[in-house]
């Protein structure tokens, strides 16, 4: 076999190793970006549907909102706040008993606070945590 064959082939077979490689890293990278999206789009939709909930069982969400921050200030007194999403609700028979779990965004990070229900007041729950 001739040698620039051999070079022809070599270059041939590095070039389309080359393509495979980007193609590959391309793949991968889109994949990323779409599994973020999809993860906000469903963090998004939570959101709503949490939302919906509370409205149709009569809480306010607003109150809900108030509590979570002044449950939020508490813990982290110098914090800003910059968004507060109500995850979810969990409604119990009777009133005392009602929960809402809600992420409070803050110059730190994302924290989770859980509220109860006391009468017509949300107050934090004991065991909310941090994250």
């Amino acid at each position: 076999m001739p040698t620039w064959l051999v070079i022809v082939l070599i270059v041939l077979a590095a070039l389309l190793l080359l393509v495979l490689a980007g193609g590959a890293l391309g793949a991968q990278r889109r994949s990323r970006a779409q599994a973020a999206r999809l993860l906000r789009d469903v963090a998004q939709a939570n959101e709503h549907l949490a939302i919906a909930r509370a409205q149709d069982r009569g809480w306010d969400r607003d109150t809900i909102d108030a509590a979570a921050r002044a449950a939020h200030a508490q813990r982290r007194p110098h914090a800003r706040v910059s968004a507060v999403h109500l995850v979810q609700v969990i409604d119990r028979p009777g009133t005392d008993d009602d929960e809402a779990r809600v992420h409070v965004v803050d110059d730190a990070g994302e924290h989770e606070i859980l509220l109860r229900r006391r009468g017509d007041d949300w107050l934090p729950a004991e065991d909310s945590t941090s994250t």
